[in-house]
């Protein structure tokens, strides 16, 4: 039985404002379907929750996104699109079976974006998209690099419409 494997596919982006940040996640959320996940991670003020600003929005979000630092989970709906926002900064390990995190992962119906997901490696999937932001020292410039390896990432990476 042979496998098959997927290349990694890697993108490195640079947003000079948070708009710019917003539409780059907007690009990646028109196409984005229910069960895939997205995984940020970057220091604190790197663009995380205003990339999921823009997410939330693209697909027709109108309640606000803010960081789920303290609810550690956040549900929004839109246009019958599910999407989980997890913040795992103040999580560890032994507590991410209390968020319920794996039934988002697992159910299918979630498109599940989390800020800090090393504290869920286990759970998290393979075929997944992993974004790392770096503020630069222009301002409000921030760089990007979206990486992901497998059937859904590829799918979110080749007609996001992005370099």
């Amino acid at each position: 039985m042979t496998s098959l494997r997927w290349k990694e596919r890697v993108l490195r982006l640079v947003a000079r404002s948070p708009e710019e940040t917003q539409d780059i996640a907007g690009r990646l959320a028109r196409r984005s379907r229910p069960g895939d996940v997205l995984c940020l991670r970057g220091p604190l003020g790197s663009g995380k929750t205003t990339f999921v600003r823009g997410f939330a929005r693209a697909l027709g979000c109108r309640k606000g996104v803010a960081s789920p630092s303290f609810g550690l989970v956040r549900e929004y709906r839109a246009a019958g699109r599910r999407i989980c926002h997890a913040d795992l900064f103040r999580v560890a390990g032994d507590e991410i079976a209390d968020l319920g995190l794996e039934e988002y992962l697992l159910e299918g119906r979630w498109t599940c974006l989390i800020e800090w997901p090393q504290a869920a490696r286990a759970l998290l999937p393979d075929d997944r998209l992993d974004i790392r932001f770096l503020s630069l020292r222009r301002g409000a410039a921030r760089s990007l690099r979206i990486s992901g390896c497998g059937r859904r990432a590829m799918r979110l990476l080749t007609g996001a419409g992005l370099p």
